[in-house]
């Protein structure tokens, strides 16, 4: 049985009743700037996204669950599971949102009371360079699984009820229970590109409480990896992916 990290409910997202349900990932992935209270925008650049990221700002990265049941999300940040504090891998723990459950995750996580906050600081101050793993610094990752569900029992049919002689008529009823099982996976990180100007540090300790949960991997591969990339707004810039006129 594998032991997860249960995130705090913050708010309960229903899904748009005009979008296919096809459309929707499992988990949606945003960032917000914690300082300024924007929602950083999506820059589509070839085949990624990216969002500008300021130095010394701190954010958070926000996951909605958009399903009607419960998903495991191993987050990772630079490459680094924000858990954990490992090398990032889908079969490390993660954070378990309930159905349409949306949350923010502040920081790296310390222990269950507490995170440092996600910091954009510059490459060499990143956590993950600092402890000697540059090669994703500028990433933002999640592998989505999905939760094993165990199909209920053809009912046998019931015998025959005896009729009192008052006329009242006795039923019962009974359950069984389900077993459980886990299973990892494989990576999913992608390398960076070069010239990466910021990275993720670590910030000021905040309360953070979560508890524990368990959770049964429906398959050993998720069902969504999602990475979203970030660098400075002039390293963006000199990308051609935010115009040189750009407020951010």
């Amino acid at each position: 049985m594998i032991r997860t990290l249960l995130a705090p409910l913050l708010a309960l997202a229903a899904l748009a009743a005009s979008a296919p349900a096809a459309a929707q990932p499992l988990v949606r992935l945003d960032v917000v700037d914690r300082d300024s209270g924007q929602w950083l925008p999506e820059y589509r650049h070839r085949r990624d996204a990216w969002i500008a990221g300021v130095p010394g700002h701190r954010y958070a990265v926000r996951l909605t669950n958009t399903s009607a049941e419960r998903v495991l999300v191993v987050l990772s940040v630079d490459g680094v599971n924000a858990v954990t504090g490992q090398t990032a891998h889908p079969a490390q723990t993660g954070y378990v949102l309930a159905p349409y459950q949306s949350t923010e995750i502040n920081g790296w996580r310390k222990s269950y009371e507490d995170v440092a906050q996600f910091v954009f600081t510059s490459l060499g101050d990143s956590y993950a360079a600092r402890t000697g793993r540059p090669d994703n610094v500028g990433t933002i990752g999640v592998a989505v699984f999905r939760e094993r569900s165990y199909p209920r029992p053809y009912p046998m049919p019931s015998p025959p009820i005896a009729r009192e002689r008052d006329g009242y008529e006795k039923s019962a009823r009974g359950a069984a229970p389900a077993a459980e099982a886990s299973r990892a996976g494989d990576a999913y990180h992608d390398g960076l590109a070069q010239q990466q100007r910021i990275g993720t540090g670590h910030g000021q300790r905040e309360w953070s409480p979560v508890g524990q949960t368990a959770f049964v991997r429906a398959s050993s591969q998720p069902a969504q990896v999602t990475q979203l990339r970030y660098d400075a707004p002039d390293a963006l810039a000199a990308r051609g992916i935010l115009p040189r006129t750009s407020p951010y």
